[in-house]
């Protein structure tokens, strides 16, 4: 966590004994959030599957609903936000400044693009009838399953969305407290926190992927 060669002084807040608690601490705190998280999603990746292994056709046909090509750009584009985050702790871990403004900023922008994209994708299925409730119109074979499916492909995703919105919030707040020079090679776990943060959202689309985009394609 610290650089005791740089000279830096790590920073603590008062309710800490030192820098080293206070770190194990937000640790610990982060990984027991993530854990309820990993819960919350379980119990949905859990209802996908129950319903999944019910209608295994009928969810297979419904995947050809989603566009592959939006779904692996996507894909791409949170990947190389793993990558960007990556780069900004490790800017923040070495004290420089505008590095780590440039790569969090980078972060939020491709976070930015995936939720554009996502966005694109609903307003396409609104277009063509596919939004579960009063406006679907979708009659082909089964009909009923198909807006199953897409009940739990809004869900999922927007569930997903979500939590990318509310990291581009916090990663907005960062570059603030970046450019006020807030972090430094004593003190950097706020940056790290939300770099585990974000990683973990990352991985849920990566299940997400497969589960929606994919079924159907043999």
């Amino acid at each position: 966590m610290h650089d005791a060669a740089s000279g830096v002084v790590p920073y603590h807040a008062h309710q800490f004994d030192d820098a080293e608690q206070q770190y194990q601490t937000s640790t610990l705190g982060m990984w027991l959030f993530l854990g309820q998280e990993v819960l919350f999603f379980g119990a949905v990746f859990a209802t996908y599957f129950y319903y999944f292994f019910l209608y295994p056709d009928a969810f297979e046909a419904a995947s050809n609903h989603l566009s592959l090509t939006l779904g692996a750009f996507n894909t791409v584009v949170l990947i190389g936000s793993s990558l960007t985050m990556v780069f900004a702790v490790h800017a923040a871990q070495h004290g420089t400044k505008r590095a780590q403004m440039a790569w969090l900023v980078a972060t939020m922008i491709l976070g930015i693009v995936f939720l554009c994209v996502k966005a694109y994708e609903y307003t396409h299925k609104f277009h063509e009838g596919l939004v579960p409730g009063e406006l679907f119109t979708y009659h082909g074979p089964d009909a009923p399953q198909h807006q199953l499916f897409l009940c739990l492909y809004f869900a999922m995703t927007g569930l997903h969305a979500l939590h990318m919105i509310i990291g581009i919030g916090i990663l907005a707040a960062l570059v603030l407290l970046a450019n006020r020079d807030w972090f430094n090679a004593g003190y950097y776990s706020p940056v790290e926190m939300t770099g585990l943060y974000w990683h973990f959202v990352d991985l849920v689309w990566i299940f997400l992927f497969p589960l929606l985009y994919l079924i159907g394609r043999h």
